[in-house]
């Protein structure tokens, strides 16, 4: 479905970044992952990538927050694959603390990470987009967007601030065939929630269980391929948000 296509990753090591990296290329896009931590990680998922699905794969290690590094590495993109199809804005932090006694640098890294890393990626990939007059943009956000958390006033100020940029860019860009959606996680185990069997928000999920990485891959191979969709929030949730 998505044979010759390119997919660009961004947190795409481990994690749900992982998941929807191998997802997309068992759909036949060749696989592009931009991360900032360990690069033999990331080298293991495109390794894996084209050992199993017999696609293209090429990490590249970056700081999605910083603006001109994010232009340097889609204009490498650009001269290795030859343009982008897909974005997946899937890097993501978190810096949990209550409002009352959070840091200055707590709140301003996770909105730097979270909200300004996909403004950047989208603003560095989007004239490739245009000039195909196609693209699909995915951004991960989060329940904790739409609902708020406490102890994350960051963390779901950064993701609500990407839902917004999600409907946004989706009215800016539609004209030039180009859809933007946002998928909202609920409890997921990754290795970023940790163990959270005692956490009282289980109860409130009404499928009574957290989620797996596969669930939201799945939902980012949906919107990879729905051609009439954008501008849409996405809850992989099991209910919580409803």
């Amino acid at each position: 479905m998505l044979k010759e296509k390119t997919a660009v990753i961004t947190g795409g090591s481990r994690g749900l970044g992982e998941a929807i990296a191998k997802k997309l290329a068992s759909m036949g896009a060749n696989i592009v992952i931009i991360d900032i931590g360990d690069p033999t990680l990331a080298q293991q998922v495109c390794e894996e990538c084209r050992q199993q699905y017999n696609v293209e794969a090429k990490a590249y290690q970056c700081d999605v927050s910083d603006f001109n590094a994010v232009k340097e590495v889609v204009a490498l993109i650009k001269a290795d694959f030859g343009t982008v199809h897909i974005l997946v804005n899937n890097a993501g932090i978190t810096r949990d603390g209550l409002l009352a006694m959070m840091k200055e640098e707590d709140f301003d890294k996770v909105i730097a990470v979270n909200l300004k890393g996909a403004f950047n990626m989208i603003r560095h990939c989007s004239g490739l987009f245009i000039r195909n007059r196609e693209g699909c943009i995915i951004n991960i956000a989060s329940v904790a967007g739409l609902m708020g958390n406490a102890g994350q006033c960051n963390y779901a100020a950064s993701k609500a601030g990407l839902i917004g940029l999600t409907k946004t860019v989706a009215k800016e860009l539609a004209p030039k065939g180009v859809r933007c959606n946002a998928i909202a996680p609920g409890f997921i185990a990754t290795d970023m929630t940790g163990n959270q069997t005692d956490n009282p928000l289980l109860k409130m999920i009404p499928l009574g269980k957290m989620g797996e990485a596969c669930d939201v891959a799945d939902a980012a191979g949906y919107l990879a391929t729905a051609k009439y969709v954008t501008g849409e929030v996405l809850r992989v949730d099991g209910g919580i948000a409803m």
